[in-house]
């Protein structure tokens, strides 16, 4: 069979210019993996070098997005503590509007009956430090029992033959709240050791 003429050659580029692909010639496609070259290649720390580069521009991206995530995790746990702390606030308010309300009404009857008034006040104490005691604040105002530093505080020391030693004679002000968890400790007077 035989061959059909071709068309005519085109005249040869310029020397140096980029010649375009030749249809009979493999085309470059995407780079593929090639065995790294020997020691003594020419461009043997070439691709070394790329190959570090990319590593360090992907280890600093991932500190980046850690540091980014971090900063992201603190900001959300100072929002929520924020948000916790506001909510506890509120929720102890709340319970003392009723000893707010039982004081309004106490003093809106003083004019009827003073006997009336001194109850009242006292209910309305009592309601409180019911509503101390609901937060985990019982309170702690007797007296004969030995002198505690984590509860009492000494405000005085009396001759008291009847007492004990080192015990409390006299509450002064009453404390509330346990070992770790006290608002205040108890202002008493303790009797002498003799």
């Amino acid at each position: 069979m035989p061959i059909p003429p071709r068309g005519p050659e085109p005249d040869p580029p310029p020397e140096g210019a980029v010649q375009p692909p030749r249809g009979d010639l493999t085309q470059p496609g995407p780079p593929t993996e090639q065995a790294e070259p020997g020691p003594d290649a020419a461009t043997g720390t070439a691709a070394p070098d790329d190959e570090h580069a990319a590593a360090l521009r992907e280890a600093d991206d991932r500190w980046r997005r850690a540091l980014a995530d971090l900063d992201n995790l603190r900001k959300r746990h100072a929002r929520e503590l924020k948000g916790q702390a506001a909510a506890e606030r509120a929720r102890t308010a709340a319970a003392f509007l009723p000893v707010i309300d039982n004081l309004e009404l106490a003093l809106s009857h003083a004019a009827a009956d003073p006997g009336a008034i001194l109850e009242g006040v006292r209910a309305v104490r009592d309601q409180a430090v019911n509503v101390l005691e609901r937060l985990g604040y019982p309170r702690h105002a007797e007296t004969g029992v030995p002198f505690d530093p984590a509860r009492h505080e000494v405000v005085g020391v009396v001759q008291e033959p009847d007492a004990d030693p080192n015990s409390v004679v006299q509450v002064l002000r009453p404390g509330y709240g346990e070992a770790e968890r006290q608002l205040r400790p108890a202002a008493v007077t303790v009797a002498k050791r003799e």
